[in-house]
């Protein structure tokens, strides 16, 4: 049997319990931690030729609805049966004394995953096809009837853009290192500046070319991952997280700003957000305040990456320097709205960066 380096807790009890609990597991246990995101730890367990994921809460003292885990084991079970490709789970444990923290496991898929949008792992003439079926992927999301899907309760419907303006204001202050004059703009701009409009739909939280798996071989997708920011929302709140990468430059969220998209045979964002319009059949899309949202969001969450760097808490070696960059999102977001543009789905905010 091998363990995972640093993992905090006894792999010998967890095979204990995976065995007691899923047929057909023979031989020892292997665990490799994956992924360098700074959500909740993912490894990879295998006994033989049995592949497995698990995910589990980060140990430690978390913010209060943070790193949920049981909400993504219900989110997963219950989008099974739709179109929506998730992976197949198969145990729940909420026992701390297996592994110190909650935790599920599911079925491992075979794929390709790329952490940026500029994609040089992939063909350039399969950049786009991506791009478009990630597009396809967030409609479909958006399209699913979640009171037929058993979500009733995973989020409440309706006032999403006021409630999460609320909510992030609060983690803010909870997390925040220091102060910071374009945070405090923000807090005050966005909740007098909500669009007309309201609705719900299942939103993924976290909807970026990162947390996609595609075909080993084909520009299809496979599965959405990481849904521990998944709540009921609105859709255009998925929609601008997305394009958060076509607003910065590469090193922050992904970017693709200032690369030629035509050569790299990577779409616009205009193409991008158009796509998810004739996908789901919306005739709007993101305006300034969708962006601006995006952005203070973002800023927030990688001030709490921070606040566990310090606290030795961070689920990732480089959380120090991830969670440096909050200022960073916080400013765009400002210059987002200082400039007063009506909206971003045509124009690329290239004087901003």
């Amino acid at each position: 049997m091998s363990g995972a380096t640093g993992s905090g807790f006894d792999p010998q009890r967890l095979a204990a319990c995976l065995r007691g609990a899923l047929p057909g597991l023979h031989g020892n246990i292997h665990l490799e931690r994956v992924g360098g995101g700074q959500s909740n730890p993912t490894y990879f367990v295998s006994f033989g030729e049995r592949r497995l994921v698990l995910r589990k809460q980060p140990g430690g003292e978390l913010l209060p609805s943070a790193h949920a885990v049981d909400r993504e084991y219900r989110i997963l079970n219950a989008l099974a049966a739709t179109d929506v490709p998730v992976p197949r789970t198969l145990l729940y444990c909420d026992d701390r004394a297996v592994i110190g923290t909650p935790f599920y496991v599911m079925e491992r898929l075979d794929g390709r995953i790329f952490p940026t949008y500029a994609m040089p792992e992939a063909a350039p003439a399969e950049r786009m096809p991506m791009l478009m079926a990630m597009a396809d992927t967030l409609a479909t999301l958006h399209r699913v009837d979640w009171r037929a899907v058993g979500l009733d309760g995973y989020g409440r419907p309706g006032c999403y853009f006021e409630r999460q303006v609320a909510r992030w204001t609060r983690q803010w202050h909870l997390s925040k290192v220091a102060d910071n004059a374009d945070v405090d703009r923000l807090v005050d701009w966005l909740p007098r500046n909500v669009p007309d409009g309201d609705e719900t739909t299942i939103a993924h939280g976290d909807f970026r070319l990162g947390n996609l798996m595609f075909h080993p071989t084909e520009p299809r997708v496979i599965a959405l991952l990481d849904w521990e920011l998944s709540t009921l929302g609105h859709p255009l709140a998925d929609v601008a997280w997305a394009c958060m990468a076509w607003q910065t430059p590469p090193g922050l969220f992904d970017g693709v700003h200032g690369l030629d998209l035509q050569a790299r045979g990577l779409p616009s964002q205009q193409a991008f957000v158009q796509r998810y319009l004739a996908r789901s059949g919306r005739a709007d899309g993101i305006t300034a305040f969708h962006m601006a949202f995006a952005l203070f969001r973002f800023a927030v969450i990688l001030e709490g990456i921070a606040s566990r760097a310090r606290s030795g808490q961070a689920a990732a070696a480089n959380a120090r320097e991830v969670g440096a960059q909050a200022g960073v999102f916080a400013r765009r977001a400002v210059e987002v709205i200082d400039r007063g543009l009506a909206g971003v789905n045509d124009v690329v905010l290239d004087d901003l960066l």
